[in-house]
């Protein structure tokens, strides 16, 4: 055996040592504990918060249920004119809105703009001809313009509607009355108040016609 080979030897049992004192004297490294992840414990697990991360967000309230909304303030201040230019923007953005329509018809009959108001609730209806509010909102503008006979027509169509709503009756009755028919007005004021007690109005127009 030469020097050389002699090295050689002696350098493979060397290698051959440490390889397997190692193996077998657990030094080696471990996955998932030699190798953890270096990462501050107070951020560890933000990410399994799934509850706040994925939740999802409230849904945004649209420009129309703005508009609504202020339009419903100004009619309890008694400010029409903003009601009507409030609904008239929302208009605007969905023209076959009902619930808008009538918010402006409403403004329209309380500025005496009752051309308007009828062109109003008659689109209503176009859209709706089951909307007995409607009805009972175009029979009273027709009413405030003299067509008092196609103003019975939307009464009768109200009630048929919604036979159980006893502002409808107090309606046609108030029409009836103003055109000098006081019995038959009466008999609907009574139908009335026999529908909500608390009608303190018509309770009192009976009252009146009984005078």
């Amino acid at each position: 055996m030469t020097l050389f080979q002699l090295i050689l030897l002696i350098s493979a049992g060397t290698i051959f040592y440490l390889f397997f004192k190692q193996l077998f004297g657990g030094s080696y490294p471990k996955r998932g504990v030699d190798f953890e992840a270096q990462i501050p414990q107070d951020r560890i697990g933000g990410l399994t918060q799934l509850d706040k991360v994925f939740a999802r967000p409230p849904a945004p309230t649209s420009r129309i249920d703005e508009l609504m909304q202020i339009a419903d303030t100004s009619a309890e201040q008694g400010d029409w004119l903003e009601v009507k230019k409030a609904m008239q923007s929302a208009q605007i953005l969905d023209g076959k809105n009902t619930e808008v329509l009538r918010r402006l018809g409403v403004a329209l009959l309380q500025m005496y703009d009752y051309g308007e108001a009828k062109r109003t609730f008659e689109a209503i209806l176009e859209i709706d001809a089951q909307d007995d509010m409607a009805e009972a909102s175009l029979a009273n503008a027709l009413h405030k313009l003299g067509e008092d006979d196609e103003a019975i027509v939307h009464h009768k169509r109200a009630i048929v509607l919604d036979g159980t709503y006893a502002p409808h009756y107090y309606n046609y009755a108030n029409t009836l009355y103003d055109l000098g028919r006081r019995d038959e007005a009466r008999e609907l004021y009574q139908k009335a108040l026999a529908i909500d007690p608390d009608l303190s109005a018509a309770k009192t127009m009976i009252e009146e016609i009984a005078a």
